[in-house]
């Protein structure tokens, strides 16, 4: 008889690792259930800012692959039916049609846990008003570009200043509406530290878009309709005709935690390198719904990314295919924009070094995208981390125009492979004046770390 994986979720790390097991074994070794809860699967969430924004024109160029798709690769993919209940010792779960209600149990001899991260949300007067959007998946950005039409060029406020928080500002700042962002944090983008938030803070005051750092909302204030009609903090009211949540995201185990499964400090299930839940030979799980290994600081971390979730989803579906494979980690690399500000980080910030016990220095520079006299040359600001003594990197965050992103990647790999900042001035980068200086900004940046450890070691 044929063995049966039961899939959890149909995104990103499910649908992945229902593919790749299809790969590996054929129907009739092999048979794949997937529940999804949504109407969608398989599609670019990170793409939602985009879609509202203008500049993808339909919501279908999102959709890597349709649920009719999946079912002609044998997989019985089961839309709008949400898992409530896992049975470990009996190894079946309880699953509802949301259509109409009705349950029923599957067994399984193999389980994959890939149930995402939900939103944020506090428990705040008004916070579930008509016209405040969180925008975590297409029914959320469909939901939200429908309240935008009926407040075209208004006042919108953004909750939060992460990445969804300023793609979302951009998003919104495009379609014609007046913007403001409110965050708790010193500066935008808490996932750089304050001085390089402080460059994304003063672009977006560039751009129109009005950010207020340091302060914590209290509730949405609601007009006679029931609607939201402006934000609350302690001390001011910022008036709005449509809300956009970006608090971020924390991951989605209820299902695990009511089933006893292991979680880790940040509420994300635990796995070993083969993606298995710990303890547990038969269940796997990835995506945003786990917590991963930090290669630089050694830590776990929860880090809900669309690029981990298809690498876990690839590995699952290898290993419960009954192949062999292994996620060893991250080191935390992410990218973003805000107009034609681009953003980027990899490895630790300052406080991440501390709280991991690392001693560290630091060294910032100002350089260029191209070669300083081509046309169109843009600045860029590269922030490197380096541990004391050793000069190992710990961590680059870059803030610039056109080209400042994607450079991350060099320090990513680098980090990786667990390099010097000496060791790193020596790479043999490609270089042209349209792109880089002679001495690229990353490289730069290595060098002025390379003088700052070897202050620090006098």
């Amino acid at each position: 008889m044929a063995e049966r994986m039961v899939v959890v979720g149909g995104d990103a790390a499910g649908m992945a690792a229902a593919s790749q097991a299809r790969r590996e074994r054929g129907p009739r070794e092999l048979e794949i259930v997937a529940f999804e809860r949504g109407h969608f699967t398989s599609y670019s969430a990170c793409g939602i800012p985009y879609w509202v924004s203008g500049d993808v024109a339909e919501r279908d160029a999102l959709i890597a692959r349709t649920p009719q798709e999946h079912r002609e690769r044998a997989i019985d993919l089961r839309m709008r039916t949400e898992v409530v209940e896992l049975d470990v010792p009996g190894r079946r779960v309880r699953s509802r049609d949301l259509s109409d209600g009705s349950e029923s149990w599957t067994g399984y001899d193999k389980l994959v846990l890939a149930t995402g991260a939900r939103p944020v949300r506090p428990a705040l007067p008004g916070i579930d008003a008509p016209g405040v959007h969180g925008v975590q998946t297409l029914d959320d950005g469909q939901a939200l570009l429908e309240t935008l039409a009926g407040t075209e060029g208004g006042r919108a406020v953004v909750v939060g200043a992460g990445y969804i928080g300023v793609e979302m500002a951009e998003a919104l700042l495009k379609r014609g509406y007046e913007v403001t962002v409110v965050h708790r944090g010193e500066q935008p983008m808490s996932t750089l530290d304050p001085d390089m938030g402080r460059l994304v803070h003063e672009a977006m005051d560039g751009m129109g878009i009005t950010t207020v750092g340091g302060a914590a909302v209290t509730g949405i204030r609601t007009g006679a309709d029931g609607r939201a009609r402006a934000v609350l903090t302690e001390d001011a009211e910022y008036p709005a005709d449509v809300v956009v949540l970006g608090i971020g995201v924390e991951p989605e185990t209820t299902l695990a935690a009511a089933a006893g499964l292991p979680l880790g400090a940040h509420g994300g299930l635990l796995t070993d390198l083969a993606l298995r839940v710990r303890g547990h030979a038969n269940i796997w799980a990835g995506g945003d719904c786990v917590e991963v290994l930090d290669l630089v600081s050694g830590a776990q971390r929860h880090i809900a990314l669309g690029t981990h979730a298809n690498k876990h989803g690839q590995i699952i579906g290898a290993n419960a295919g009954g192949g062999y494979a292994t996620f060893p980690g991250v080191v935390g690399t992410a990218v973003s924009k805000v107009c034609e500000l681009e953003i980027a980080r990899t490895g630790l910030r300052e406080r991440d070094a501390r709280r991991a016990g690392l001693r560290y220095v630091t060294a910032t520079i100002e350089s260029t995208n191209s070669a300083g006299y081509y046309p169109g040359a843009a600045p860029m600001t590269v922030k490197m981390l380096a541990e004391h003594r050793t000069g190992r990197l710990l961590g680059v965050q870059i803030v610039g125009r056109e080209g400042a992103a994607k450079r991350v990647d060099i320090a990513a790999v680098a980090l990786t492979a667990g390099m010097t900042v000496e060791r790193m001035t020596t790479l043999d980068l490609g270089y042209a004046p349209p792109f880089s200086p002679v001495w690229d900004p990353v490289l730069v940046a290595a060098r002025k770390a390379v003088t700052a450890v070897r202050a620090a070691g006098v």
